[in-house]
């Protein structure tokens, strides 16, 4: 069994076509099939169904492709142990990001890349528990979100600051002037907030829950821009935190008061996984700018 079949397989089960996985390796059809068909007959089962054209994962090959992965990902990471005893200035970071914490991570990776520009960095955006399912199947170096149980034994948590829960609404709004509000009365409010699938919504919903406050929930969107152009309207609220809202955004944030009613900024990744002296370095980073978040 060798690493290129496995890298092969795992392309083919992605794309459910040779034809298209044998383009993306850059490789002819035949010899991808060749290859799978090896790696089947050296584990005694058929990793793929072949109907016409198409090909379907089967049982056997779902239940193999997490240990193909993982078999994957250590070999990497043997890799990069190796490029980072000879101080290489190479490779690839590839990071998990939510809205909320791109003030964080614009200036660490300005001046990462001021000072590490060999070095390709890959940042893509989504909701939390989309990051942290990639980052478990080994598609990111670490994950930038707020998360607040630290359940997972195969997960590192490092916390970098705390961040108020707040009340954002138009400038011109009355309860603009307030120093802070109440959860209670920001329920009775009409409100435009995160989707399902948005841990800040999540986190909202507990919370509201725990109050046993039923809020006036007129919106929800899944596009947090789209969100912010809604509340500058003047007609809806919404429930954010802190640092989501910069003062471009044209909008006011009111910190809301009581019991756990502040998030937590973590770092994210696979406490197994072997770290690059170049995320070691960004960490440095991250840090050094959070603390003047919060």
């Amino acid at each position: 069994m060798e690493l290129r079949q496995l890298r092969y397989f795992l392309k083919a089960k992605e794309m459910g076509n040779f034809r298209e996985a044998a383009r993306l390796l850059h490789i002819s059809q035949s010899t991808l099939s060749q290859q799978i068909r090896q790696l089947e007959d050296e584990l005694g089962v058929p990793l793929f169904n072949r109907v016409g054209k198409r090909v379907v994962i089967t049982e056997a090959g779902q239940l193999f492709s997490d240990y193909a992965l993982q078999s994957v990902h250590k070999a990497e990471s043997g890799l990069q142990v190796l490029r980072d005893l000879n101080n290489l200035e190479t490779g690839e970071i590839r990071i998990g990001l939510t809205y909320g914490l791109r003030p964080v991570l614009a200036p660490a990776l300005i001046r990462f890349m001021e000072t590490h520009p060999n070095i390709r960095v890959q940042v893509v955006l989504g909701t939390s528990s989309e990051m942290i399912e990639k980052l478990q199947h080994f598609e990111f170096d670490f994950v930038l979100t707020f998360h607040e149980a630290e359940k997972e034994k195969d997960i590192r948590y490092q916390l970098l600051f705390e961040s108020p829960m707040t009340l954002v609404m138009a400038p011109g709004m009355p309860l603009a002037k307030k120093k802070s509000v109440r959860l209670e009365e920001a329920a009775r409010l009409p409100l435009a907030l995160p989707a399902q699938g948005y841990s800040t919504r999540a986190f909202i919903s507990e919370v509201l829950s725990q109050k046993n406050l039923s809020p006036n929930i007129s919106l929800e969107i899944n596009d947090i821009h789209m969100l912010l152009e809604v509340v500058r309207s003047g007609e809806w609220y919404s429930i954010l935190i802190r640092t989501s809202i910069r003062q471009e955004d044209g909008v006011t944030a009111v910190p809301i008061t009581g019991k756990n009613m502040r998030r937590k900024a973590m770092i994210i990744s696979l406490r197994e996984s072997y770290e690059k002296k170049a995320v070691t370095e960004f960490y440095r980073l991250l840090k050094e700018t959070s603390k003047r978040m919060g």
